[in-house]
């Protein structure tokens, strides 16, 4: 690189905030004093504070040595660091509770509240498939394994979008290829969509015959498609004919 080098940010005592390795040329982060029984009560607290805002932020529990290469201070002080918060938690009634759980540390709801955060994941925070995914992921679920073009076959339409939006939810997932021509990828229902419906198994998925239409319905449906099609047709009524008369009328005398 040439030119002239920019300057760097400073401190309040005129020191480089984030100084620069004399080798690599790599930023490396401020030298912390170490925490311990003899630090001051301010690095002590700052450790407590990076603990608090790396475990709201982390998806998974997080080792101690994590937490302790993080605050630059040892192990068995963030242990008791990470005791001392669990313990004032408790002791301020708080919603959540810091726990180790499958070696590291983490931040999860009180059990006790279990019943509110439960109505609140079932109902609160219940997403609804539009009708277009809900048709797409009916056909995957009867007719799997089934390919995206026998899925687009079947509606009328590209379905391409829509069966990513069910693999991306994790409704639906690619189980295998078919052996014809292209080996387009198959697609069937994850264990997640059975969660979600509360299956044991594909086998407990409703009938289809229990929502096909009883014969008079679809003979009913037909005779309305074929008066469409053809105004001239209509249904048979239980009254007189067009131009029938009347009863009483003199021109049917």
């Amino acid at each position: 690189m040439t030119g002239e080098t920019p300057a760097r940010a400073r401190d309040g005592a005129g020191r480089p905030a984030f100084p620069v390795g004399p080798d690599a040329g790599v930023p490396t982060f401020p030298v912390r004093r170490a925490v311990g029984p003899a630090a001051g009560g301010d690095v002590r607290g700052e450790a407590r504070r990076a603990i608090e805002a790396v475990l709201m932020a982390a998806t998974d529990p997080v080792p101690a040595r994590d937490l302790a290469e993080l605050v630059e201070c040892g192990v068995d002080l963030v242990a008791a660091l990470c005791r001392e918060l669990a313990d004032e938690y408790v002791a301020e009634g708080r919603g959540f509770v810091l726990a180790e759980v499958a070696g590291g540390y983490r931040y999860q709801t009180h059990p006790d509240l279990a019943p509110y955060v439960e109505q609140f994941v079932l109902e609160g925070q219940h997403v609804r498939l539009s009708a277009p995914a809900l048709e797409t992921l009916a056909i995957v679920a009867y007719k799997q394994p089934i390919t995206r073009g026998q899925v687009s076959a079947i509606r009328g339409v590209n379905v391409e979008s829509t069966l990513q939006t069910l693999v991306q939810k994790g409704y639906v997932q690619e189980i295998g290829r078919d052996p014809g021509p292209g080996l387009a990828s198959l697609y069937g229902t994850t264990p997640h969509f059975l969660e979600r419906l509360g299956l044991a198994s594909l086998a407990d998925l409703p009938a289809l015959g229990d929502f096909v239409p009883g014969p008079e319905v679809v003979e009913a449906l037909e005779r309305g498609l074929r008066a469409d099609q053809d105004p001239r047709l209509e249904a048979p009524t239980d009254g007189p004919g067009p131009g029938a008369p009347e009863p009483g009328d003199p021109a049917g005398a």
